[in-house]
């Protein structure tokens, strides 16, 4: 039996940094995904007995003996996928001898972390059981667009979806959608990973990836929206690697620094995301009012991207494709910590294919990667394979 999940990524359309100090942050799911296709050997067939990951895109693959991690993890013989848990701390440390003894590249040594978090999943809700695991993914890594999120969900719901925790119709043809309480279910979990990944993630990343379509976040609280237009960006990926906690700190410092004229621009920001998702949610009756929102909108990621630079995280990479986009009047902004990473530029409707082309060849003329999205699209989905 084979079953297939994925997952999107996720932007931040307005509010990143300002968000840790009490504005309002919205973001977006995008029709980048992470995909996982779980292969599990029938009782019948023969088994080498191996819990194998298989990193497509990066052509390495990784396997462990599953009475080995039984021996390591023997508190995780009776799976209860219904009810989420926290790794612990001597979990982690099983876990960790049973990753380093996979002599991960030194160039990736940043996927193990993931594959922490993939053991920790895969044992809680499956148990000790041969499978193979293949992953592939459209999302780059460490750029800012939620990319161990959207594996932390996939693995989620792939796992879920071969336990009786959701109700799916393992008959269906297709990608096929979760109901809203298994959603929750796959998101609690899904979160669990990214707590082995991150230390202490907002969970921003990964309830965009579960649920899809928009949220806004402030003070912890995450509220859901649901877009009423068409959205396209360009996402350009500068390839410049950043210190995420570096740049939030740096913010702080200059916030102690300047503490009423920064108090003043997450003020603005606050106000920026809080329009923006307005002008989101409110339906464009014609093609001439779809347009007069996409003006509102480009205006809104220039001045919020003005408040980026304000507080010091912009980076020359970034500034390079500002002044590349508006060269052809487009509006451009940072998506995530900056000092590098994504930048995303709104393509109008009535935009010429043309003129994205041109576009996109001056981008990736200097070094960068271009990718074109949809904002707001579905969450997490699942396929499966019942044929011998």
């Amino acid at each position: 039996m084979e079953v297939t999940a994925r997952a999107p990524g996720k932007i931040i359309l307005t509010g990143e940094h300002a968000v840790v100090h009490g504005s309002t942050a919205v973001a977006a799911s995008i029709d980048l995904y992470t995909t996982i296709t779980l292969q599990i050997p029938s009782d019948s067939d023969a088994s080498d007995g191996l819990l194998k990951i298989k990193l497509e895109d990066m052509g390495l693959e990784f396997s462990w003996p599953v009475e080995k991690i039984k021996d390591a993890l023997p508190d995780l013989g009776n799976p209860l996928s219904s009810q989420p848990q926290s790794c612990s701390h001597e979990s982690l440390k099983s876990i960790a001898s049973l990753v380093e003894e996979q002599n991960i590249p030194e160039a990736k040594i940043e996927l193990a972390s993931g594959l922490y978090a993939f053991l920790w999943m895969y044992t809680s809700i499956h148990g000790y059981k041969p499978a193979t695991a293949i992953v592939t993914s459209t999302l780059p890594l460490g750029s800012g667009l939620g990319s161990s999120a959207s594996f932390c969900v996939s693995v989620s719901a792939a796992l879920l979806a071969l336990t009786s925790a959701v109700s799916l119709d393992l008959g269906h043809k297709g990608w096929l959608s979760f109901r809203e309480d298994n959603l929750e279910l796959v998101n609690k979990w899904a979160y669990e990973g990214e707590k082995i990944i991150h230390g202490k993630p907002s969970g921003i990343d990964n309830t965009v990836s579960t649920f899809g379509n928009m949220i806004m976040f402030k003070s912890g609280k995450l509220t859901r929206m649901k877009s009423s237009m068409p959205l396209r960006m360009l996402i350009t990926n500068t390839k410049v690697g950043r210190n995420t906690k570096a740049l939030v700190a740096g913010v702080s410092e200059r916030t102690l620094r300047h503490p009423e004229a920064m108090n003043a621009v997450f003020i603005a920001v606050d106000y920026i995301s809080k329009e923006l998702s307005s002008i989101i949610q409110s339906p464009a009756a014609d093609p001439l009012s779809l347009t007069e929102k996409e003006e509102k909108l480009e205006e809104l990621m220039e001045m919020n991207q003005g408040l980026l630079q304000c507080m010091g995280v912009s980076h020359a990479s970034i500034e390079t494709v500002l002044r590349t986009t508006l060269k052809y009047k487009l509006s451009s902004k940072l998506t995530g910590a900056g000092g590098g990473g994504c930048v995303l530029t709104l393509l109008p409707t009535l935009l010429s294919v043309n003129v994205i082309d041109k576009v996109i060849a001056e981008l990736e003329s200097c070094g960068f990667h271009c990718q074109i999205a949809v904002i707001g699209g579905s969450g997490v989905e699942i396929c499966f394979d019942n044929s011998p």
